[in-house]
């Protein structure tokens, strides 16, 4: 491992930071992409907005709280409580799962600059203009932060979440083009890089596990030829790093040596959020919602959505699965048996959620794209929908939530909300 030059947060210039643009920013900007559009509805107003330090906008969401108290008054049915606070972002919801994350007190917020929020004020704590990629995912491992360099000089890179100081760095001993972190744990950190050849061309790929401790790749796989680098969803827990990719492949394997345990293939390219719980693999697949055994891939269960209908990814919280489908209903599975515990198909006018946090018997949804959409909250005992917050703004992007404590954080388009959990 190389520790080199190690930075800590650094704040923006009151006048909004350099006027000179770097080269390498012009290509994060280029490379950010365009967001998905979509519109909400108003249950609470937002307060004025001006421009802070952390290159988002700042302001209140009105009745909002300075974060002190964690008594919070449960609203009446079908009534959405008030936000706490809300910033402005860097970031637009583009339809990665990992652009928003709470790790003890902070909210870290993917963009440029990365931003740590203090989750009961919303102040920021630090911020790095440059520290992350375009659709950098936030990947933790132990109590680290690791992305690809922002400075695209081929490093991987540790972040303290609640700092945002520089406390691993990794060169990779230069064998790899961009490699980007796709997984992590304890003791490893999971890239996918391209192989650089002898005239710096980089016509193949790799899946990749480097030690935390010495900074030096363990193994290296590589891929079939014709795999693209993009396109990867993964997960590690338990020993496995379990991903898919746009070749219709469902994969396993070892997280230590990375021997491969098995692979499927399913009925199509799979952008969805995986599951991996207690020995098994949950993904969605098409019309079905298939469930893996992680050591052999042996089928454990399978359900049926309606006919035309596709599942929407799943999500394990608190020993049971959660997961929508395009028929407008809500599952509520056994994931050792797939039987199911409820069902809620009442959500014909309403948007369905895409990603799910749990606090107490109440589990929240971030919806998909739809005008009625936002966080909604459901008693995880029946499934019944008490309410759904929207920030009003008529940004048309997919919502995000997380939960800290008994708050939540919630993210859409360029907007950050605190909610309390009731």
């Amino acid at each position: 491992m190389t520790t080199r030059n190690v930075r800590g947060p650094q704040e923006h210039a009151a006048d909004g930071g350099p006027t000179a643009v770097s080269r390498r920013r012009l290509l994060r900007l280029a490379g950010a992409g365009l967001g998905i559009v979509l519109a909400g509805a108003v249950t609470t107003a937002c307060g004025p907005e001006k421009e802070d330090a952390s290159g988002g906008m700042e302001g209140r969401g009105s009745g909002g709280s300075e974060g002190g108290a964690d008594a919070f008054t449960t609203p009446p049915p079908g009534t959405a409580p008030r936000a706490l606070w809300q910033q402005g972002t860097s970031v637009s919801t583009l339809g990665n799962h990992e652009v928003l994350a709470v790790v003890g007190d902070v909210v870290l917020v993917a963009g440029d600059p990365l931003v740590g929020r203090d989750l009961a004020t919303g102040r920021a704590l630090w911020s790095l203009p440059g520290a992350a990629q375009p659709g950098a995912r936030l990947i933790m491992g132990g109590d680290t932060l690791f992305l690809a360099s922002g400075e695209y000089d081929g490093d991987l890179v540790g972040l303290d979440p609640a700092t945002g100081k520089e406390t691993w760095r990794s060169r990779l001993e230069g064998r790899y083009n961009q490699p980007r972190p796709i997984g992590a744990d304890t003791e490893r950190v999971y890239v996918v890089a391209g192989i650089l050849e002898k005239d710096l061309s980089s016509r193949t790929n790799v899946i990749a596990a480097v030690d935390i401790r010495t900074g030096k790749a363990v193994w290296s796989e590589r891929r079939d030829a014709g795999t693209e680098e993009s396109g990867l969803t993964s997960v590690v827990l338990d020993g496995r790093l379990v991903y898919t990719d746009h070749r219709e492949n469902l994969t396993v394997r070892d997280a230590a040596t990375g021997r491969q345990l098995w692979t499927r293939k399913i009925s199509r390219s799979n952008f969805e959020r995986i599951a991996v719980h207690d020995g098994a693999v949950h993904i969605a697949d098409g019309r079905h919602l298939r469930s893996y055994a992680v050591d052999d891939g042996a089928e454990r269960w399978v359900l049926r959505t309606e006919e035309f209908s596709t599942f929407n990814g799943p999500s394990v919280l608190d020993g049971v699965l959660y997961a929508s489908d395009s028929a407008h209903a809500l599952w509520a599975v056994d994931p050792a048996t797939g039987k199911q515990r409820w069902r809620n198909a009442d959500l014909l006018d309403v948007s369905v959620p895409l990603q799910f946090a749990k606090v107490g018997d109440t589990l929240y949804g971030a919806t998909e794209f739809d005008k009625n959409g936002g966080v909604q909250a459901y008693d995880a005992r029946d499934g019944k929908l008490r309410w759904t917050f929207n920030d009003g703004t008529g940004d048309e992007q997919q919502w995000y939530v997380v939960s800290g404590g008994k708050r939540l954080a919630a993210l859409h388009a360029r907007r950050l909300h605190a909610l309390p959990a009731v």
